[in-house]
């Protein structure tokens, strides 16, 4: 097993967004306990998140969907790097237009927030029977919390988009959410 601290160099260095410690152990332990075996990550970035999922057992099986291009490419070798070619299926499109099937113990949604409701609507179907929705950066470095102190137009739109998906998780009847105050802001949602 390689290091992972080439690859946290790398985001921090090129501004790629990685889900932050606190919030990667929540989700190993949340696999770990549930054993989980099978993963589908919407948003891949640089490998980091799947690589450190794969790692913890040799029979999770995780499809990863990226749409950025050298994302793909840099995920790609880094996952070849850690000889995670036979656990990671990497996928290189855009989430909204990719039709998977199977189903999953675990979707790990954390690319384009303003695109999350879609994401939860359209793979809540690929969801196995007791599987469950974890979504990232909920709190967005704190700024979910006072949009009204937000300057820029775009940012202020995405607070509101992400504090929509906050409140569509909280009043869908299909599933019951539980929000965790980790990493960037968490949420863990179950079919009801």
């Amino acid at each position: 097993m390689g290091s992972l601290e080439p690859l946290e160099k790398y985001a921090k260095e090129n501004n790629v967004p990685i889900i932050q410690k606190e919030g990667l152990n929540f989700i190993i332990n949340y696999i770990k306990e549930n054993k989980v075996k099978t993963i589908l990550e919407i948003g891949t970035a640089i490998g980091y998140s799947t690589i450190n999922m794969a790692q913890i057992d040799e029979n999770i099986h995780i499809t990863t969907i990226e749409r950025n291009e050298n994302m793909y490419s840099i995920a790609r070798k880094n996952i070849k790097k850690f000889g995670l070619n036979k656990q990671i299926t990497l996928v290189l499109n855009d989430a909204l237009n990719v039709n998977v099937t199977g189903k999953y113990d675990l979707i790990f949604i954390d690319a384009a927030k303003a695109q999350y409701i879609k994401f939860f609507e359209k793979y809540k179907h690929n969801l196995s029977k007791n599987g469950a929705i974890i979504t990232d950066n909920l709190n967005f470095h704190g700024l979910t919390k006072h949009p009204e102190e937000i300057q820029s137009k775009n940012l202020k739109a995405l607070v509101k988009k992400i504090n929509n998906y906050k409140e569509f998780l909280q009043t869908n009847k299909e599933f019951k959410t539980t929000f965790y105050q980790v990493g960037d802001g968490i949420s863990v949602s179950k079919m009801d």
